[in-house]
């Protein structure tokens, strides 16, 4: 059973993904900055304890347990706003890293359904909240992936590119309305779930994706980024931001110290 629904308040932030890595790093950050976080997931436990931590802290947060991709769940979701300040589109991830001649259709599919319909499900209907409040930002974390391809990555990197393109496509489509499109595009980020997740809990092949890269980045700071993009003055837009960590120059060049 889900958690009660936040009533509306005005500065609110929602984020998608929020259980932990980046989704959780920047609810930390946005309600230390002053949001009121909405914290949205499939697991009720982590959203709720991470919702106790920022209140704990002194802010504002609130749990919400839910699917992306479970439109009538979306749509239930946002009737409890009037206005929202920050949409953050986070919830995304990687499954597999097979070559195209034998990658699982079903991996692909539910790249595309989380990366991409995801956030157009939460976007389309949190975009009239948006609106309503008269200064709203939405937020797309998109990938590296999504600006260039790689060997083993073409289901992820198909849904990354397809978040991009509804990134663009939407701040084109809403010009002239109170509401900001951002795009934040991490290259090499270590979090404890994101590779752990990608080659199915196998450790040995999530921990070779960081080998030798000295400092990739980290939660914090894809979130830290956020965090800036969304607290510019209003007329400023940052349409694309891309943030990798100085070891890696491409999605394909990374440098390795030997041990």
């Amino acid at each position: 059973m889900a958690t009660a629904a936040p009533s509306a308040a005005s500065r609110i932030a929602v984020v998608t993904g929020a259980s932990s890595g980046i989704g959780a790093a920047t609810a930390r950050q946005l309600a230390a900055a002053g949001y009121r976080v909405v914290l949205t997931a499939r697991r009720k436990d982590r959203i709720e304890a991470l919702a106790e931590e920022i209140k704990a802290a002194g802010h504002a947060a609130t749990a919400y347990q839910l699917d992306v991709t479970d439109r009538t769940a979306v749509d239930e979701f946002a009737t409890a706003f009037k206005t929202v300040a920050v949409l953050v589109n986070n919830a995304g991830g990687a499954l597999g890293a097979d070559p195209v001649a034998t990658g699982d259709p079903a991996d692909w599919r539910a790249m595309y359904e989380t990366n991409v319909l995801g956030t157009l499900n939460l976007t389309q209907a949190l975009l009239p909240k948006l609106e309503a409040g008269g200064d709203g930002t939405v937020v797309v974390v998109s990938s590296t992936a999504g600006h260039a391809t790689y060997e083993g990555g073409a289901g992820y990197v198909a849904a990354k590119h397809g978040a991009h393109v509804l990134a663009e496509t939407l701040r084109l489509e809403i010009l002239g309305t109170p509401v900001r499109v951002i795009e934040i595009a991490p290259g090499m980020v270590k979090t404890e779930e994101f590779a752990l997740t990608r080659f199915g809990g196998d450790k040995e092949k999530a921990e070779k994706v960081y080998e030798g890269v000295a400092e990739p980045l980290t939660a914090d700071d894809v979130a830290e980024t956020i965090t800036w993009a969304v607290t510019r003055p209003s007329h400023v837009n940052i349409d694309l931001l891309i943030v990798r960590p100085r070891a890696q120059a491409s999605n394909t060049k990374v440098y390795r110290e030997r041990s």
